[in-house]
């Protein structure tokens, strides 16, 4: 009887754990003067195969290689199968392999996800809005005793309270609060603080502070302090967007927000444009999420029939129940203005591209109608339509996030010594993006899932488990100390 993924991946897992190292015998003879080159030994051989790397400032392509997996690491990437062994073997004729895509920005519920990013060939995700169960959970896929992308995150959101603030985030007003949350977080085993838009400025201030003697990353939304009336058009924010830009984030959230915060909710296109080239100056990185307000606008074109498109059965249920209200206000809401403001973020996207911020693809899935996995994908086409190159788009999914998050040279990458995590098309997606829609098979961790254990993974992210998500989330908020029962979700 064939193994099932997981349990393949787990095998895998102890072999690799208990695996001896090898010794290579040196061979003798009277006229030698060289000892005998040792052949590679791996787990691994992937034959034939066109791959394709982002690490330059173009693709570097290598057509028909051999490239050779040992450990979860690719330790060869060679023109021939010479001095190449391998415990197996997979014939990738007429594939092109690029490295696992990274999605920067997702909201993670239950491990049932996981396949869904995986069945996609997302290979890394940056969890945005974290709870306890998270750390153990990336835990658990390093482990890897569950099947899963990489896990990075956040703690808890740390906010004020104002008009974004919602159940899920940890509220602060105070500086003595905001140390805290932020001791809170780091004593449970956080080391990324997401902060957002209506943090007080003490709050704020005292997060920065209080992150930088800890040595906590800080990304998120750009902190506008306390909105007043007339925000943003009669009045400026308390806190200044320029302000934010040399306060060290890891990267600023969502396209929407730099118009918002950054350009006081106006089209403007000169004003953009410079906007842009400050933040290229800051160097600070973008993740512009802009399928969160695509997905707005197709809930309001559709008048809510694109609520139950396909796959959206992938999305956690429980959080979805949440969203009611949202789903009926952009149900009814006017298509016309809200496919205005998508295509200015397509411009707006276009235009720091071009002042040479570096942009990291994420796409908010998890929450609204942002179904796991898919939405990357998405992404990536919207960042196609606006204007960037597939070579730009996908860079934003690999490399990039690869150099952001510290990983440079280790993921991302499809060369020798980075970590084998692949994904395989039977098309080009440099010459079409669209083929990100069907991977042919992915190399998690060094182990090879074909097309039918990728399908067997999204349909497993479909069993979910609301119990346990429950549990995952309420019992977040009651360790942070938030009063359950007066909240009435328990």
């Amino acid at each position: 009887m064939r193994k099932s993924v997981s349990e393949v991946f787990r095998s895998n897992a102890r072999k690799w754990a208990g695996r001896a190292s090898l010794v290579f015998g040196t061979l003798l003879t009277a006229c030698a003067t060289q000892p005998a080159t040792p052949p590679l030994e791996g787990d691994l051989l992937i034959s034939h195969v066109r791959v394709v790397d982002f690490s330059g400032e173009a693709p570097d392509v290598r057509e028909d290689v051999f490239v050779l997996v040992d450990e979860g690491a690719i330790i060869a990437v060679a023109d021939t199968r010479e001095g190449l062994i391998a415990d197996a073997e997979q014939d990738a004729s007429g594939l092109t392999m690029i490295p696992g895509l990274t999605d920067m920005h997702v909201h993670i519920w239950d491990e049932a996800e996981l396949g869904a990013y995986l069945s996609w060939g997302v290979t890394r995700v940056r969890n945005m809005s974290g709870l306890p169960f998270h750390l153990t959970l990336a835990e658990q896929i390093e482990a890897r005793s569950v099947l899963g992308p990489h896990l990075v995150t956040t703690g808890p959101i740390l906010n004020s309270a104002g008009p974004n603030a919602q159940v899920n985030h940890q509220l602060v007003e105070t500086e003595e609060e905001a140390r805290a949350a932020v001791a809170w977080q780091a004593e449970q085993g956080f080391t990324r603080l997401k902060v957002y838009s209506n943090l007080t400025r003490e709050a704020y201030d005292a997060v920065l502070q209080e992150a930088e003697a800890r040595g906590m990353i800080v990304t998120g939304h750009t902190p506008e302090g306390v909105r007043g009336p007339g925000v943003p058009f009669e009045a400026p924010f308390d806190i200044a967007f320029d302000e934010v830009l040399n306060d060290g984030f890891e990267t600023i959230e969502h396209v929407e927000s730099l118009v918002w915060h950054g350009l006081s909710d106006r089209e403007d296109a000169v004003a953009a444009q410079a906007l842009a080239g400050q933040i290229a100056e800051a160097g600070v990185p973008v993740t512009p999420t802009l399928l969160a307000f695509h997905n707005l606008w197709r809930v309001a074109d559709t008048q809510g029939a694109a609520l139950t498109r396909p796959e959206t059965d992938l999305l956690n249920p429980l959080v979805q129940a949440t969203e009611t209200d949202m789903y009926e206000y952009w149900s009814g809401a006017p298509a016309g203005p809200t496919a205005e403001r998508d295509a200015f973020h397509l411009r707006m996207t276009r235009w720091l591209h071009a002042a040479g911020v570096t942009l990291v693809a994420g796409s908010d899935a998890g929450i609204f109608t942002n179904v796991p996995g898919l939405s990357l994908v998405e992404e990536l086409e919207l960042m196609v339509a606006a204007g960037l190159t597939p070579f730009d788009a996908l860079k934003a999914a690999t490399d990039a996030p690869a150099q952001v998050l510290g990983r440079k040279g280790l993921d991302g990458c499809a060369l020798e010594g980075c970590a084998a995590d692949l994904v395989l098309y039977a098309c080009d997606p440099l010459a079409d993006i669209s083929r990100l829609h069907s991977p042919e098979a992915l190399i998690r961790a060094g182990v090879w899932l074909n097309k039918a254990d990728l399908t067997a993974l999204r349909d497993s992210a479909r069993n979910h488990n609301l119990e346990r998500t429950q549990e995952n989330v309420l019992g977040g908020l009651a360790a942070q100390g938030v009063n359950i029962s007066a909240l009435g979700l328990n």
